[in-house]
């Protein structure tokens, strides 16, 4: 499926996993002209890229990038149990091959790469960064999941309870905790649009997909330091889903050159579209001024350079 309006390309395609899976993709275009770098977004849990992500997509386009979506596995209009992640990794290398495969298009060699993650989407970034740590360009990363709120946490003893039994009842939802939906996003517009969307899951987390999540963002609190990319991270200074001290503690122990931290006074969790229509201009302000300036900066500049040689490709002098 392809649409145009206000000058932006859109197309829908579905391609299938190392597992046999059909992932749904996606990506907004500018109509009329080359886009300066490439963005590829990587959604939150339960989630979806197509319509929750659209605002997001669009105004990037409309800064002059060209953007690119999927759904993961079990989430939007991807097939698989809803919201069911038995295995991260796996969720991880998907995401890894398509959008590896996007950037070594012949007409992307040349072009630079972002990543942008959400909340879970933010794992799985800096996880494709850990996994190719020289591919790409920087990342934007919005209340990354490097570790769960305390408030959303059931107590310690509950927790071990349920990962021995995610062994043997993986798929049950019986996870207690409080409503994401209503804790992530102050407007009540946003929560009731969520709600109503039929590719973003509503019940609560599967027993093996909490386990997995745990996991993940437990061992990404241990390895900050391995972050070597350009980044900007942005928190909400009232998020109560994701903790904003670990958003500091990566901007203070990564190993990248080139890190920006910001923290909105005031703001939830749902910073690209459950804020006010002000706040979310701020916070996209912030995220492309950000990327224009490293865009802009001889396309990449002599590191990227040497990063496109290692992966085989060639530069135009």
């Amino acid at each position: 499926m392809a649409s145009e309006t206000e000058n932006i390309k859109y197309e829908e395609s579905f391609i299938k996993n190392s597992r046999g899976t059909k992932l749904f993709t996606c990506k907004w275009l500018p109509a009329n002209k080359e886009p300066k770098a490439l963005i590829f977004i990587c959604h939150g849990y339960a989630m979806e890229c197509s319509i929750t992500m659209n605002s997001t997509a669009r105004r990037l386009v409309k800064a002059g990038y060209g953007v690119y979506g999927m759904d993961y596995e079990g989430h939007g209009k991807s097939d698989g149990l809803s919201a069911y992640v038995p295995n991260f990794d796996h969720l991880v290398d998907d995401v890894s091959a398509h959008y590896t495969s996007i950037c070594e298009r012949e007409e992307n060699k040349e072009k630079m790469r972002y990543l942008l993650g959400e909340s879970m989407g933010g794992a799985v970034l800096l996880l494709l960064h850990r996994k190719k740590p020289e591919f790409w360009d920087g990342a934007v990363l919005v209340a990354p999941m490097c570790k769960i709120a305390e408030e959303m946490k059931p107590n310690p003893v509950v927790i071990s309870v349920l990962s021995k039994l995610s062994g043997v009842i993986p798929t049950w939802k019986i996870i207690p905790g409080q409503d994401i939906i209503e804790t992530a996003f102050k407007q009540p517009e946003v929560r009731k649009q969520v709600r109503e969307n039929p590719y973003c899951y509503k019940g609560r987390p599967r027993l093996k997909t909490a386990n997995e999540l745990l996991r993940i963002s437990t061992d990404l609190e241990k390895r900050l330091d391995e972050v070597s990319l350009p980044f900007m991270v942005l928190h909400g200074e009232d998020d109560k889903v994701t903790d904003k001290a670990v958003s500091g503690q990566l901007y203070e122990v990564a190993s990248s050159s080139d890190k920006t931290f910001k923290l909105y006074p005031g703001m939830w969790h749902g910073l690209l579209y459950g804020e006010t229509p002000e706040n979310i201009e701020i916070v996209f302000a912030d995220i492309i001024g950000w990327l224009d300036k490293r865009a802009s900066d001889g396309n990449g500049g002599f590191e990227s350079e040497l990063n496109r040689k290692e992966d085989g490709f060639t530069l135009k002098e």
